[in-house]
């Protein structure tokens, strides 16, 4: 791509930027044709396209096949392949991985419990019976995992929360489900259990519990995953087999020379 094509899918994202600034686009509302914007703009279509598919990539707009353009309705999310590459760059190891969780989750239940609506509460449950349903099944398992920690960030009633939640579960899905097969049927109980217990804190509205749990459950579970990833011990040698005695035959020493 020239220097004058960026040049001029900068305009088309700016474009889009200033007109949600100005509010005349809005969650749910459909961009202009692609023609429309090239006429407007002043740009050719392809400059017009490269400019969606930027602002596709930061997840400020999705299209729909046959329909168009639009502004995303639902909540906030931030891409996380800029995240991956951070981490595939800098080396994020489990630890750092489980301290930002920590940072955001933990803040996330408080504040679940503070302000979960009946509709929070009722995705928050349907997740953790998905998860006692796939005890048997680590994937599907992991999976309901994810959703359950992303439904708790949802009810926090903060959307940047939300959004920062789900950008770190989805890198941190990409790791686990590559070692998900390693737990056994009582690791997954035990982290439904605790998963369980921080539901019944925010559906009765007992924020330090929540928080506790929380953190309780993510420390289990750094814990867990650090044994998972300790490598085997070296097997040991087999047992050496004593030499024959040439002088034994059938059981008796053979006559000395």
């Amino acid at each position: 791509m020239t220097k004058s094509r960026t040049d001029s899918a900068e305009q088309v994202i700016s474009y889009v930027r200033d007109t949600i600034a100005r509010g005349e686009l809005r969650p749910g509302d459909r961009l202009p044709a692609e023609r429309d914007l090239a006429l407007k703009l002043s740009v050719s279509r392809p400059t017009i396209r490269a400019g969606l598919r930027a602002l596709a990539a930061m997840g400020v707009i999705v299209s729909r096949h046959g329909s168009g353009t639009y502004i995303p309705d639902g909540p906030p999310i931030l891409g996380s392949e800029p995240l991956r590459f951070l981490a595939a760059l800098h080396g994020f190891s489990r630890e750092e991985m489980y301290e930002a969780r920590r940072v955001l989750e933990v803040s996330a239940a408080g504040l679940a419990a503070e302000r979960a609506s009946a509709e929070h509460v009722a995705a928050i449950a349907e997740e953790i019976a998905s998860l006692f349903a796939s005890i048997d099944d680590p994937q599907a398992f992991l999976l309901h995992d994810i959703h359950f920690h992303r439904a708790v960030a949802a009810a926090s009633g903060n959307p940047i929360l939300g959004a920062l939640v789900e950008m770190v579960s989805a890198l941190y899905y990409e790791r686990r489900r590559e070692t998900a097969t390693l737990a056994t049927t009582r690791n997954l109980r035990d982290a439904a259990d605790l998963h369980r217990s921080i539901y019944q804190a925010i559906r009765t509205h007992d924020a330090d519990r929540a928080r506790t749990i929380m953190n309780q459950h993510l420390l289990h579970s750094a814990a867990f995953q650090a044994e998972e990833e300790q490598p085997p011990p070296p097997a040991s040698p087999p047992a050496a087999v004593p030499a024959k005695d040439p002088r034994i035959r059938r059981g008796r020493a053979a006559p000395s020379a």
